[in-house]
């Protein structure tokens, strides 16, 4: 089975594991859009929102081998100006592009291309609950890929206080829709 067939197979993020075949899945229960179908400007506030978890900071982070005491040792952070630990910036990064992909790019992404920009200009903390909004920068051709198109996205993830605690650009290479 292909990716796009399989793309077209996964119901939703939340059953993406559960495959059906591709005769019997119809065209929209792929919520990605095609390369022709974003215009910028274009604006994404994305209805998942996460209360990011101690589980999910320090899963994170011992799983990528990173021992910094300022995301795993709350005795340590109590004596830092941010008295409590800190959420893996890597975490971040990971829910402000995960949470968008369902309503953007799932299963017409050929590739990311990269992430430029990335910034956190405040800290977030476990029990702390983001929600995301995605904004389409720039469209162009692939010059290499005709049968495809690069999009620059810029995500950016804001606590429950409306606090920007994240952002970046995400470069994307785009399906276009089937002729």
């Amino acid at each position: 089975m292909s990716p796009k067939d399989y793309a077209r197979c996964c119901n939703d993020v939340h059953d993406a594991g559960t495959m059906v075949s591709p005769e019997a899945a119809p065209e929209s229960i792929m919520p990605g859009l095609y390369f022709e179908e974003f215009s910028v400007g274009q604006t994404f506030d994305h209805s998942i929102r996460r209360t990011i978890t101690e589980t999910d900071n320090v899963l994170l982070t011992t799983m990528t081998h990173n021992p910094a005491a300022l995301h795993l040792d709350a005795e340590y952070m109590k004596n830092t100006e941010f008295g409590k630990p800190l959420v893996n910036s890597c975490l971040t990064l990971s829910f402000m592009v995960g949470i968008s992909v369902n309503d953007t790019t799932h299963g017409t992404t050929v590739a990311n291309l990269g992430w430029d920009e990335v910034r956190f200009p405040k800290p977030l903390f476990c029990g702390d609950t983001i929600h995301i909004q995605t904004e389409v920068l720039e469209l162009r051709n692939s010059k290499s890929r005709p049968d495809n198109g690069i999009i620059i996205f810029a995500h950016r993830a804001y606590n429950q206080n409306d606090e920007l605690v994240g952002v970046c650009k995400r470069t994307a290479l785009m399906m276009r829709k089937p002729a």
